[in-house]
This record gives C-alpha cells, structure tokens and sequence, in this order.
C-alpha cells in the first residue's frame, strides 16, 4: 500500500492521501506526498494539483508514533512540503473533509486555495500539548481568518467547522456533494479563469484595536494560569501583525522552540500519551472478547446512582434504576431531572435531547425488572455489608453472561465478590462524582475476575466517554488510598499551625484545581468520617488527627448542610473562612499541647504532594497500579490534579527523586515523622538515578 495515490483527471493532478485511520503526516506519507508533487510539477500536460484526503479525513496532524523518533523531523520535514506547495508555479487546491488538524491544517494553509464539505473540522489544537503550531500555522490562519478569530482558534485549540470559515480566504468554498469532483471542477475553473495564484504569506494581517493583544494577553493570563503556551500563541500572532511573513516564522519558530522543552510541554505530552497507554492492559491480549453492553441497571438512586444512569443514559445505553421504596426513588429521579434541565438552562443540552435521555431510564422498585441486564451496577452506600447483600440479590436476579458491578470506593472487591456464585463476572467500576460529570472510572480487578470482565469494562468505559484505568484490589485502590496519606498531611498542617484556607490557597495557587478542605466540603465530610471510623478498628496504628473528626461531630458536613471547614451562604459553593472553626481548631491545639508555628506555603505544597507521591510508590511496588502513568492519570483525570504538571508521578521525576527523598528525610524530624518513613522502590530509584516504570 503506498502512503499517498496519483492520478489525473485531464489538467488536474489528484494526490491522495492514504495513511489509515486519519492520514497523519507520517515520514511516508511526507515523503510520497513531496514525490507526487515533483511529479505534477514536471508534467507539462498537469496544469493544478488537488490534495486530497482518502478514508475519514484530510489529515489529522503529526504521526503520534513518530513521536520523539527521528522520523519526525527526517527530509521532507512538514516545513520543507509547504514551502514547495507554496513556491509552485501551479495552483494547488487542498479538499478537506472530516479533519484538518495541527499539521494537516497547515499543510491545508500551505495551498493556494481551499475547498471542503460544510462540516469539515479545522483546528490548530498544539496548544493542548503545551506548544504552538510549528510550520506556519500562527502566521498563516491569522491573515486567512482574521486576527481575532485565528488567536481564539489556537489559544483555545478548539476546532471550527468548515462552512462557519465560508467566505474567508481560510475555505473559498463549501462544497456540498462529492468533495474530489467539486475540487476538480474548482481547480478547472480556477485555470479557465486565470486566476493568479493565491499564497497566504503574501496576504496581511491587520487588528483595529491597538490595545488588542495587551487585553488578549491579560485574558490567556487568566483563563490559562500555569500554563506559558498561550501567552506564546499570542507573541507569535502579534508577530504576524507586526512583521514580515519570514521574520514572523521565525518569531514562531523561537517561541516553539522554547516551550517543547519546556516542563509544561513535557507534562502535557505525558498527559497525553498516558491517556491513550492506560487503555492497554499489560497481559490482557487486545482480542480479547468484550461483551456488549446494550443495557444496563444501577442499583441506588442517590447522589452516585442517579449519576451513574445518567452516564448510561447519556451514552444511549437503556438503563433501570432501582430503590427500595417510592419516595427515595421518586426522588432520585427528579434530582435527574434537575440536573438535565440545569444543562438544558445553560444551553448545553435540547429539551429534546433531556427527553430522549431520561426516556432510556427506567425507575423501579423490583430486582425481578433488572434480570435482562448485561451489566448490573451496585451504588449503595459504602458499607462491607449492604453491599454484599445487593451483589447476593443481583447473582440471583441477572441472567447468565451479565457483569456485575461494584461502585465502590474503598472496599474489597474479592470479598464483595465471593458472595456471588460467579466472582469471575464482577467488577470494580469505581465512578467519581459527579459521575455524569467526572471523567475517570477506576476499574478493579478482582483476584477471580476473568479477562472477558475487564475487557468489558475497558470498552465499556470508552462508550461512556470514560478514561478507564485498571487498579488492583486495596483499601482505597490507587485514587483514594493516596488521597489517604495526602488528607492526613493537610489535617497534620492544621494541628501544627495552618488554616484551612491557607493550605487550600497554597494548594491551588501551585495548581489544583481545589485544596483539599474545600474538596472534602464539596464531597461531603461525613464520607471522611464514616471511612475513618472503620480504619480507626482495621488500622488503629494509622495516625489521624482529630479536628475532621470534631467538625463532623457538630454536624459541618460540608455544603449540604451550609458548613463544613468553611461556612456556606444560602444557595452558593463559595466558601467562606469561619471563626468557628479557627476556635476549634485552636481549642484542639491547646488540649493537645500543640504550639502554632508560621507555615509557608512551599512546605505546605511539599508536604501534600510528596505524600502522594510516596504511597504511589508504594502502591506501584505492590503491583495495585500497572504503570506510574496510571497513577499519573487517575489524579489528572479524577482529583483536579495540574495537568501542566503531568501528574504526582511524572512531577516527581521532573523535581528529582532525589531531591523528593531528601525532602521527606527533614520532614521525618518533624510532627508524626514516622508518616515519612520512604517506599522501598522511592528510596532505591531515587539512590540509583532511577524512574518510576
């Protein structure tokens, strides 16, 4: 199969694309696509050239299997094509249809014109990878769309539809039946008219407003905190304004230059590529059977059921959704219906669509209705117990071949499991709340639970617009059971001297997107409390401190009921600093014996983050994660984890692992010391200048 077809149609040389799935620019496809170029521009009898994509799209961007290889930047580099597009005495027509993204685009804005059917998908998305376009792209779209909208399309990296750029030099025309026949006739006319040949570089780039990119400046410095790539997208473009094309590339060339080695780049190309590496399971062959999942039901009509169905719902999946009794599920389903309509409120969702969606849930009050089910979903309140019981009816009520589903957050999958006559069919689907919402799905693999399972929870997740990433089976498998150790750090900081919003200030100033006193408020503190109480009888060695306790105690559980670490006005989720509870936590300083000290904010950020990092370690040696980038992803994806920072792992390594131990040593000296005693695998990489796997 050759990466890129010729043929001609009379005057008209057609170059085809054929990279499979989404003809990225692959060293192949560059190199043919340069051949078949030289080849048309040496035919006298070739009077155009139309590029055009096979299969579903024009081209997608860089070969992301090239990345880091010297493929990447081997002869013909995307630079080099352009320029010999650009510089040919021939007309050439990009045809784009389903995508022209990063690459693809510019090699689009490289042609001399444009055609593409209305709902093609332009977009110069780099910036989500930390950097901006590198071939052009910055100087091009600004004098093809105009400035304004061309410095939205790539500080946002959002993507446009082709027939919303109609009428700009961007997309001369829709085409509305068959793209390569209306690129062809284009092309024709084009000749038959003699139109002299259109280059973008050539074109100027104008704003009206001098204050533009000052105001564009402060909203990027806003909008984008932590991140340095889109006050760079906005330098790059405001060099298109104010110099010369080849004077601007470079300019652009510069700024990219500076942020690929940038350590926001690299933790967003982590990011990436982890995302896309957690969906392989060491040891679970990839033909593997999965299962198809054409219903479902969601045992549990509270806060995380009622999500969860929404999930299924969402995804067009057919979901029963059962309670004990009339008015928890008839209250259940109205708070669905609130929350579709607070989407439908805000623009996001049609009424029609809220229709169809709670069309496919069906409430219930008998087990009997759950019986034809492929999967079945337990989302009962965390107790050992209740959730055996649920997993002992749901063995008993679902049909043969059904996986079975425990949405726990904390508890033994194998023992939940072993009260079912089919351990093999069980599963883990840990969903975060809001769970309609939230993206991550914490798959736990049970000691009996079969590879067909897992597959199927693997593809299922991906149906539901999940990232699923696989954890073994512990308390609190990967996400909570670190979250353990970095909560227990942030209560420690109070006993010492913090306040909960100094630690929550210095948590999110450094990124998160939440600290964790304001996230507790928000999940609900008796969640907390309830887990506490049973490690305070399972781990009663665990050191805790008993301010969350005492907020509990008086009832503050946090927003739903007006206060928790912070109080609540009627109505709002902003939390406000509350006297009360500083005299608590005085009180409990002087009862404990406990002299405040002034503590800054980078011991503060240390001190949770590195926690986190230590039980991940622990968790990586104990095989409970596969990999250090599913721990990575689990917290981007599920605990407001910077993404610029590429997760606890990955921000590690780009301290120094070294350093993180060295870190840890002068904490073990402090208050409860012994919490800082190193993972065996931390202290033996951090001693041989290793990393994480």
């Amino acid at each position: 199969m050759h990466a890129a077809d010729f043929s001609t149609r009379g005057a008209v040389a057609v170059i085809s694309f054929n990279n499979p799935p989404m003809n990225t620019l692959a060293h192949a496809l560059r190199t043919a696509v340069l051949g078949h170029l030289q080849k048309a521009l040496a035919d006298p009898a070739v009077r155009a050239v139309v590029l055009i994509g096979g299969g579903r799209a024009f081209c997608a961007g860089a070969e992301i299997r090239e990345f880091n290889s010297p493929l990447a930047v081997a002869a013909p580099n995307l630079r080099e094509l352009i320029a010999l597009i650009e510089a040919s005495p021939k007309p050439v027509v990009a045809a784009i249809h389903g995508f022209a993204m990063g690459g693809g685009l510019e090699l689009a804005m490289g042609c001399h014109y444009r055609v593409a059917l209305p709902g093609a998908q332009l977009a110069l998305p780099e910036v989500k990878l930390g950097i901006l376009p590198g071939a052009g792209g910055t100087q091009r779209l600004p004098r093809a769309l105009g400035v304004e909208r061309a410095l939205d399309m790539i500080v946002s990296g959002n993507a446009i539809a082709a027939r919303d750029a109609a009428g700009t030099a961007l997309v001369d025309r829709i085409v509305e039946g068959d793209l390569l026949e209306g690129a062809v006739g284009f092309a024709e006319k084009l000749l038959a008219e003699g139109r002299p040949l259109r280059r973008l570089r050539d074109m100027a780039a104008s704003v009206a407003n001098e204050g533009f990119f000052a105001e564009a400046r402060a909203r990027a410095l806003k909008a984008h905190r932590g991140y340095p790539a889109p006050a760079k997208c906005i330098e790059a473009v405001e060099a298109a304004v104010r110099l010369p094309f080849d004077e601007g590339v470079k300019v652009e060339r510069r700024c990219f230059d500076e942020l690929i080695e940038g350590p926001e780049s690299k933790a967003l190309r982590h990011a990436f590529f982890g995302e896309r590496t957690v969906g392989k399971v060491p040891g679970l062959p990839e033909d593997t059977p999965a299962r198809e999942i054409a219903s479902a039901a969601v045992v549990g009509a509270g806060t995380m059921g009622g999500g969860i169905a929404m999930v299924f719902a969402n995804a067009g999946i057919p979901v029963k959704l059962l309670e004990m009794n009339r008015e928890a599920l008839d209250r259940g389903v109205a708070a669905i219906r609130r929350n579709y309509a607070g989407t439908v409120a805000r623009g996001r969702l049609t009424q029609a669509e809220m229709d169809e969606r709670m069309a496919r849930i069906s409430p219930t009050l008998a087990y009997e209705d759950l019986g034809e089910a492929d999967i079945l979903v337990e989302a009962v309140f965390e107790d050992m117990q209740v959730k055996k019981d649920v997993l002992t009816r749901l063995d008993r009520t679902a049909k043969a071949g059904a996986v079975l589903a425990t949405n726990t957050s904390t508890l033994d999958v194998d023992r939940i499991a072993a009260t079912t006559s089919r351990p093999e069919a069980v599963v883990g689907t840990h969903f975060f709340s809001p769970a309609n919402v939230m993206r991550l799905l914490e798959i736990v693999r049970g000691a009996k639970t079969s590879g067909e399972t897992l597959a199927t929870a693997m593809k299922l997740a991906k149906t539901l617009g999940k990232t699923g990433v696989v954890s073994g089976v512990c308390d609190g498998f990967i996400g909570n059971r670190m979250l353990e150790r970095y909560l227990q750090q942030a209560y420690f900081l109070l006993d010492e001297g913090a306040l909960p919003q100094a630690v929550d200030k210095a948590l999110e100033n450094w990124g998160m997107a939440m600290g964790p006193f304001a996230m507790s408020d928000m999940a609900g503190n008796d969640i907390g409390w309830h887990v506490r109480k049973r490690r305070y009888l399972e781990r009663p060695e665990f050191a805790y401190s008993k301010i969350p306790d005492r907020i509990c105690e008086l009832g503050r559980f946090g927003q739903k009921t007006g206060a928790g670490f912070y109080r609540y006005e009627q109505g709002s989720r902003t939390p406000i600093p509350d006297p009360e509870v500083e005299k608590l936590i005085a009180d409990y300083r002087r009862e404990a014996g406990l002299a405040p000290r002034a503590i800054g904010e980078e011991e503060i950020v240390e001190r949770s983050i590195f926690a986190l990092v230590n039980e991940g370690a622990r968790i990586l040696e104990e095989g409970i994660a596969l990999r250090s980038v599913d721990i990575d992803i689990v917290y981007l994806t599920g605990y407001g984890f910077p993404r610029y920072r590429g997760g606890p792992m990955f921000y590690a390594e780009s301290v120094g692992l070294k350093k993180v131990l060295a870190a840890m040593e002068s904490y073990r000296k402090g208050y409860h010391g012994e919490c800082w005693s190193a993972a065996p695998l931390l202290a033996r990489l951090a001693a041989e200048g290793g990393k994480f796997r």
